[in-house]
């Protein structure tokens, strides 16, 4: 059974978790999802039908803005019945497709913060600070480590929480990302200093674990809880003398500054993006070169010196945006 299993009860239960099934054999997590499917299943119960369909009237009802709602949140909504109703349509079922062209869905609508080299550095003197926890005792290692970690490997967040052990190649400096966005594995390679504290950290926190513990480990059994580690980090950025709101910043900006700063050094230092970008794209687990063009734009917003040679080079790799 899918750790993530969820039960759905209305008339079309049946085929929702038929839908949820098949989007997993396919490659993705689909837990987010599944979850939003779930609210559909409750709203279905509340609207029963006497036969399995899927009409306009009620696909228009549960996707209608709600009060506060964000666009993101309902955009989300909208595409998750799309993807259901086409799936029932498929089987033979009658179901409203929602069209597509019918809202706009903005894919880099946030803007990240971008820490400078200076704010970075105040989060780890920050993190090397943090006061030690009888109850917790290794979570000032592990916050340590981790923020090294997030920014010197680009990493997301779910994908440093979930390596186990075994998946930290001490000797070789190499992180097996396994069953990331979209199902993806990769390999990480770290820099030496980052090695060397992957090692020293070991040294200290795993004195008897085997390879399938893992490697930041919670003191309540697992792995933190990534919402923990979001408490923590808010704490670190004020230690640092860092603003924080309701907005940001937030811990996958530590992946998009590994980004930017990347770029920012290849650009200073005359490098060929058109030959490195996509071996960023590949260290990054993107699926193409469309999430990786997004921080050339960046990089030239943030670093207006350097954005004349990026667009007498490389403008054809920067993706326009509408205003």
């Amino acid at each position: 059974m899918h750790k993530d299993k969820i039960i759905f009860t209305s008339y079309l239960s049946e085929l929702l978790d038929g839908y949820v099934k098949e989007q997993r054999a396919v490659g993705y997590k689909y837990s987010k999802s599944a979850s939003l499917l779930r609210r559909l299943d409750g709203y279905l119960e509340k609207n029963p039908l006497t036969e399995r369909r899927l009409p306009k009237e009620l696909v228009l009802s549960w996707t209608a803005k709600k009060p506060n709602e964000t666009d993101s949140n309902r955009n989300g909504r909208i595409s998750i019945v799309r993807g259901f109703a086409k799936y029932m349509v498929r089987l033979g079922y009658e179901a409203y497709i929602y069209p597509p062209a019918a809202v706009t869905i903005a894919r880099y609508s946030y803007v990240p913060h971008i820490f400078t080299e200076g704010e970075m550095r105040n989060i780890f003197v920050s993190s090397d600070n943090y006061p030690v926890s009888e109850i917790s005792p290794h979570r000032h290692l592990v916050l340590q480590l981790l923020m090294r970690m997030l920014y010197g490997c680009g990493l997301r967040i779910s994908e440093a929480l979930n390596l186990k052990r075994g998946d930290v190649d001490l000797e070789n400096g190499i992180l097996f990302i396994r069953n990331a966005k979209f199902g993806k594995e990769r390999l990480v390679p770290m820099a030496e200093t980052l090695k060397e504290r992957c090692l020293q950290y070991s040294l200290e926190v795993h004195k008897s674990d085997t390879a399938d513990n893992y490697f930041f480990p919670s003191p309540c059994g697992g792995h933190y809880k990534e919402g923990t580690i979001y408490k923590l980090f808010r704490e670190l950025l004020w230690k640092a003398g860092i603003s924080h709101s309701g907005k940001g910043p937030r811990l996958h900006d530590l992946r998009h500054t590994y980004s930017v700063h990347c770029l920012k050094s290849w650009v200073v230092k005359g490098k060929d993006l058109t030959q490195l970008l996509p071996y960023l794209s590949t260290y990054l687990g993107h699926v193409d070169l469309r999430g990786t063009q997004h921080y050339l734009r960046l990089t030239a917003e943030l670093y207006p010196s350097i954005t004349a040679s990026v667009e007498k080079h490389f403008s054809s790799l920067i993706p326009e945006v509408e205003p």
